[in-house]
């Protein structure tokens, strides 16, 4: 089997037992991971003095994160890429989904729980607007 599968990161430690998950399953499968995060704002700040200067910027800052993960989760025979998208983390996912048409979407199960599964949720909305599958791992610690 082959394809795309996409995981969600946010530098979280519930996210990186998703991406954990989401890793095996792509070694499992014979698929690419896309590991991707999300950004609200293109908000750039520029520091430093004279030729010295940075760019910090939350793109630059979700990329970062991504790639950082996706780094981490690198093994042999396995594709890694990785992306920083504007949207919120459920757009984000569905897009890249939609985009390279990917065979599932993994999320973990966090605030799916109480109020924040009355409120809604990443996985959530994920799972009612998804154009795949999509896996739901167990992220908390109950």
């Amino acid at each position: 089997m082959s394809g795309i599968i996409v995981v969600g990161v946010d530098g979280s430690e519930t996210a990186m037992k998703a991406a954990e998950s989401a890793r095996d399953l792509a070694v499992a499968l014979g698929c690419e991971l896309h590991v991707v995060t999300a950004f609200e704002r293109d908000r750039t700040e520029v520091v430093g003095s004279g030729s010295d200067q940075f760019d910090l910027g939350d793109a630059a800052s979700a990329e970062r994160v991504a790639r950082d993960v996706a780094r981490s989760l690198r093994s042999a025979g396995l594709d890694v890429s990785y992306f920083a998208i504007r949207g919120t983390p459920a757009q984000a996912l569905i897009q890249q989904a939609e985009t390279h048409n990917a065979r599932m979407i993994v999320v973990g199960n966090r605030r799916m729980r109480g109020l924040g599964r009355v409120l809604g949720s990443v996985a959530n909305s994920v799972a009612h607007n998804a154009p795949c599958a999509v896996y739901i791992a167990k992220t908390d610690e109950g």
